[in-house]
């Protein structure tokens, strides 16, 4: 640290992404990247044009894409926020909505609690049951901004929308988010509740099921309130927070929404494939509504499987956190990619000389 950090800062600590080594070449199963590329409409979508054109601003409204994403959803251009990643949406709820405090269950997106130290917000954390599953009983009328990633991860369970509702409606006096980046792969979206509830805030990704990560373009579904106090934080940071590049991108995969829903299909097959495979070996998760399964084997530890798949070019996802340092996120990639993630464990199970 320089010794100029504001103090405020200096004990603050950073979110972890996911590795990427440049090492070597590796099979990426570690980062919930989806291993399909955007569709063909977002390959063809910039022209020589577009890129001479990046001597302008991009339109900060980003009024066209907003058109797109709230006909898809059922809503307005004006229940849409545009945002550079997700992340950064949920960066701004913290600011906004986190004065009275946040609740959040104690195992979940691990960017959460940097956001809430980072705004100096205090927090409370819901433990999860034995089986990983949020309480939702504990997590309803709080009083305070309430967040909730639905699939949770790195578990990958899912709450039904019946009960998602119940905790919006249990706290009409503060914010509730939902961080749907996972929702297109089996989970509830809670997108047609936002003309009910005016504090809810559904909070969407293009990095996983649109294939878009590197673009790096979020977006929040909410009442015209919130959209206008989240767009008061932007007008007062980065106006231009999505480039113009993106936007056009942004807007070709809405055009081609059935080819990242019959992606997110075939991830969702491989998913299923890969759990059977995996528990015929002995390996124990929960019901994941995700694009990756989270796992552990008796004997096994946690992170030995995760440094000897390294070894052979696979990369998957430990944590070092007690509670789950047994456990590894395995992202769900092509099936011949599963396959050959599944030899290598084979391997691996037979040079431990487990069963």
């Amino acid at each position: 640290m320089s010794g100029f950090m504001n103090s405020r800062y200096a004990s603050l600590e950073a979110y972890t992404p996911g590795e990427q080594p440049r090492d070597k070449q590796y099979i990426k199963l570690n980062t919930n990247e989806s291993p399909y590329p955007p569709s063909p409409q977002v390959l063809e979508a910039l022209q020589r044009q577009d890129v001479a054109d990046l001597r302008l601003y991009s339109d900060p409204e980003g009024l066209r894409l907003r058109e797109k994403l709230g006909a898809l959803y059922g809503l307005t251009a004006g229940n849409v926020f545009l945002s550079n990643g997700s992340d950064d949406i949920l960066n701004f709820a913290f600011m906004a909505f986190g004065e009275d405090g946040a609740v959040f269950p104690g195992l979940t997106y691990s960017f959460y609690p940097v956001f809430a130290n980072l705004h100096k917000v205090p927090f409370e954390t819901v433990p999860l049951r034995e089986d990983f599953t949020v309480p939702v009983e504990e997590m309803k009328g709080r009083g305070k901004l309430t967040v909730l990633a639905n699939p949770n991860a790195p578990t990958g369970i899912a709450l039904p929308l019946a009960e998602v509702e119940e905790i919006v409606a249990s706290n009409r006096d503060h914010v509730v988010v939902i961080d749907e980046a996972y929702v297109d792969f089996g989970g509830q979206s809670a997108a047609s509740l936002v003309e009910k509830y005016d504090n809810l805030l559904v909070v969407m990704t293009y990095s996983k099921s649109r294939s878009m990560a590197g673009a790096r373009l979020g977006f929040a579904l909410a009442s015209r309130g919130i959209i206008q106090d989240l767009e008061t934080l932007k007008y007062s940071t980065n106006p231009y927070n999505v480039n113009r590049l993106t936007l056009k991108l942004g807007e070709a995969a809405v055009d081609s929404d059935g080819y990242f829903r019959e992606n997110a299909q075939k991830i969702m097959e491989t998913r299923t494939y890969t759990a059977a495979q995996l528990r015929e070996l002995g390996f124990t998760m929960p019901d994941s509504k995700a694009n990756f399964l989270f796992v552990r084997r008796e004997g096994l530890d946690g992170e030995t499987l995760y440094r000897k798949l390294k070894e052979r070019g696979i990369l998957i996802r430990h944590f070092s956190d007690p509670r789950i340092a047994q456990y590894n996120r395995v992202t769900i990639g092509t099936r011949e990619e599963m396959e050959a993630f599944l030899g290598e464990v084979r391997a691996i199970l037979e040079e431990e000389g487990l069963p």
